[in-house]
């Protein structure tokens, strides 16, 4: 049997932020389920070393929720020892009176009836979680943590866990004349770096190719955006992360997103992929531009009104790599 499979189990009082808790460990690659009963821990177990995906982490949350099979919580992590697996325990709670908010707030029912309010509840689990709050390896208050910080907090608390794996980045070229993409958390104009559409033996060819790229970032201009560009991101990237950012879309345009934004694009994806980041590429107007240069080239009319209703699986002249949207590197 694998000894790296890795159990988290998150438990404490209800409404201490334990759905936050899995989701921020999703985010940093954790294998999630939600309200599991303990005495299915053994069988889970067998399930995640037995499947065809690779699962080396996984989260779990267990709490009041399940009732009677909540009270073999301890023995049923003490017999994940006992077959050589890892195991740590989380344990979440805050104050009485934010607890008395956030279900205020939320409307929803406290799983711990005491016959009386919700206050006589809240005391009641507190009570009833007292043997597993000292067996836990982690106490977390989260009574002033947003859940941002709690998911720093927990990356911190998993130390082989490296910060550029929780973030995930994505670069997307672009052409202003076809407008901004939907969603970009950083967007940067390019349309002061020399043009190749100027260069008669460049213009039919795209930013993937060396030629073009050469022309663009081998420039002095080229060159000088490249280092301050780098010395921002590598400031700013890491802030996102710690911030508790999932995804980071950073948008590069240029006039037609076909020849400056995409070699700068790639650029760009692959030094940030040498810092440790998960990072994919999207070229999101060059099969526009690609057509629309080659029927300028054939001299086609009506070029201008045809584009806008081009199919995403229109077919390409071959000067347009084929690869327009890819994981970097690929």
């Amino acid at each position: 049997m694998t000894q790296t499979l890795q159990f988290v189990v998150v438990t404490g009082l209800s409404g201490a932020g334990k759905t936050q808790a899995l989701r921020a460990l999703e985010d940093l690659g954790f294998f999630c389920v939600d309200n599991l009963p303990p005495a299915l821990m053994g069988t889970f177990a067998d399930l995640c070393q037995n499947s065809r995906q690779t699962i080396e982490r996984v989260g779990l949350v267990m709490d009041v929720r399940g009732g009677d099979f909540f009270g073999d919580l301890l023995e049923a992590v003490e017999a994940l020892r006992s077959r050589g697996l890892r195991y740590r325990v989380v344990y979440l709670e805050a104050d009485e009176n934010v607890l008395l908010r956030r279900f205020e707030e939320t409307r929803r029912r406290h799983p711990v009836s005491s016959g009386g309010g919700l206050a006589d509840s809240i005391r009641d689990e507190r009570e009833m979680l007292l043997n597993v709050r000292a067996r836990a390896d982690y106490i977390v208050n989260t009574t002033d943590l947003p859940p941002n910080l709690l998911k720093r907090k927990l990356a911190a608390a998993f130390t082989e866990i490296q910060s550029t794996e929780s973030l995930q980045v994505q670069v997307v070229s672009f052409g202003f004349k076809h407008g901004l993409p939907a969603v970009c958390d950083l967007v940067f104009d390019l349309r002061f770096l020399p043009n190749p559409y100027h260069v008669p033996e460049l213009r039919m060819q795209s930013g993937l190719d060396a030629e073009v790229r050469e022309f663009v970032l081998g420039s002095q201009a080229g060159s000088e955006f490249q280092e301050h560009f780098r010395e921002f991101l590598r400031y700013v990237i890491p802030q996102y992360a710690e911030e508790g950012k999932a995804y980071l879309t950073i948008g590069i345009g240029c006039t037609g997103g076909r020849h400056r934004s995409v070699a700068a694009a790639e650029a760009t994806a692959a030094w940030i992929r040498s810092l440790g980041y998960t990072v994919t590429v999207r070229h999101r107007d060059l099969r526009r531009e690609g057509r629309r240069a080659t029927d300028r080239a054939r001299g086609e009319p009506g070029v201008e009104a045809a584009v806008p209703s081009l199919p995403d699986n229109h077919p390409v002249d071959t000067a347009v790599r084929p690869s327009i949207e890819r994981r970097s590197g690929e």
